[in-house]
Parts: C-alpha cells; sequence; structure tokens
C-alpha cells in the first residue's frame, strides 16, 4: 500500500490544554473509570467469575495523565479489504481498516491502524464506533499482556482525539472464557503508554 506522506505531526504534549479544558478531560475520565467499575461489579454485566465479583472493589488504573490525551492526525482509508480479525478463540469477526493515527510520543513516531466491525455498524447505538488495539512496552509487567483496547468515534475532520487514560482491557485478562480480538503487530507502541487500566491482580487485593 502506497505510504501517504504527511506534512503535520501533532506531538504529545505540544497543545497545551488550558485549565478548564483539563478539568474536562478528568472529568471525563473519571466517569469512565466509574463506569467500568459499574460494570464489572454488577451480576449481568462483569466479565469477572461469581467469586472474584464478591471480591471486586475497583480496577486498578494509573494516574490520570492528560498528556496521554492525544489529538492525533487522522488518516482515512477507504475501499479496505473487509478481513477476519484474529482472535485468542474461535471466532473470526469481520472487520475493515477505517483509518491511521499519526503522532509523535517521547520523540518515536507513532502510526496506530483504527478499525471498524461490520457487525456493530449495523447498530444504531454503534454506527459511528472504531475499534482501537494496540500494545506498548508496560504489557506483561504493568499492563495485560495481550494488549489493551480503545473505544473511538469516527472523526468529523482529519484529526482524533485518542485519550489513553481510557484503555481498557480485554475480557481475557479477566477470564479465559471469552475470546477476544488480538491486537494486530503493526499496531505496537515502542513506549511506555503508563494511562488507563493496569494489569488484573484481583487476588492481590
Amino acid at each position: 500500500m502506497q505510504k501517504i506522506v504527511f506534512s503535520l505531526i501533532l506531538i504529545l504534549g505540544a497543545t497545551h490544554l488550558s485549565m478548564s479544558q483539563t478539568s474536562e478531560v478528568v472529568k471525563d475520565v473519571k466517569e469512565f473509570q466509574k463506569e467500568i467499575n459499574h460494570e464489572f461489579a454488577s451480576k449481568k454485566e462483569s466479565p469477572l467469575s461469581k467469586e472474584d465479583r464478591k471480591k471486586f472493589k475497583g480496577l486498578d488504573f494509573f494516574p490520570i495523565d492528560t498528556n496521554y490525551h492525544i489529538t492525533a492526525k487522522f488518516i482515512r482509508t477507504p475501499n479496505q479489504k473487509p478481513f477476519k480479525m484474529a482472535t485468542s478463540g474461535d471466532r473470526s469477526p469481520i472487520y475493515e481498516k477505517y483509518g491511521e493515527a499519526h503522532f509523535t510520543l517521547d520523540s518515536i513516531e507513532v502510526v496506530l491502524e483504527i478499525y471498524q466491525s461490520h457487525d456493530l455498524r449495523k447498530t444504531e447505538e454503534y454506527k459511528d464506533y472504531l475499534f482501537l488495539p494496540f500494545t506498548d512496552k508496560t504489557n506483561g509487567e504493568e499492563t495485560y499482556g495481550g494488549g489493551r483496547y480503545i473505544g473511538l468515534r469516527i472523526p468529523e475532520n482529519d484529526q482524533i482525539v485518542i485519550d489513553f487514560n481510557k484503555a481498557y482491557n480485554p475480557y481475557c485478562a479477566y477470564s479465559d472464557k471469552y475470546s477476544c480480538p488480538l491486537v494486530p503487530r503493526q499496531n505496537r507502541i515502542l513506549a511506555y503508554m503508563r494511562a488507563g487500566v493496569k494489569a488484573y491482580e484481583l487476588t492481590h487485593h
């Protein structure tokens, strides 16, 4: 595929947030944390076993850091061929590469592929939902070894906001009964993304 050359590289931390913007970002992340903890505590929604759910007091998060609230250059990649995404189980859900996010982190140029689920785009609630799976240097130590996910929405222009404070683990991090998409090797970030949900260590609480 022909590489798209662009002159604009948005650098992490280059766009300084005002006090009010910082406050809004922190508030938004706290709401995300509250919602995911509520889900995990819920008998109906939780991926945890009954035994683990009874012990559950909340997921372990990195401290909220607005430097990981990144505005990236977004390049759409139309006319992509649908493909079966590899998973940890027998499922082979159909995805399509929707675009790429370009930004710089710790002096490293990062390009991440962003995908769209063919099943979800048929629904009213998730028709504009995008899926960003990624791995980074924290995996296997501070975070889940298989990588993490971020949910996004289709942007209106050529920029996309990726808040790594909202990175979450696949359900496979909590139970082997789930089949989870495997992170494509091209979405490896060669930096430490110390933001979002940490490794699951309920048994240590």
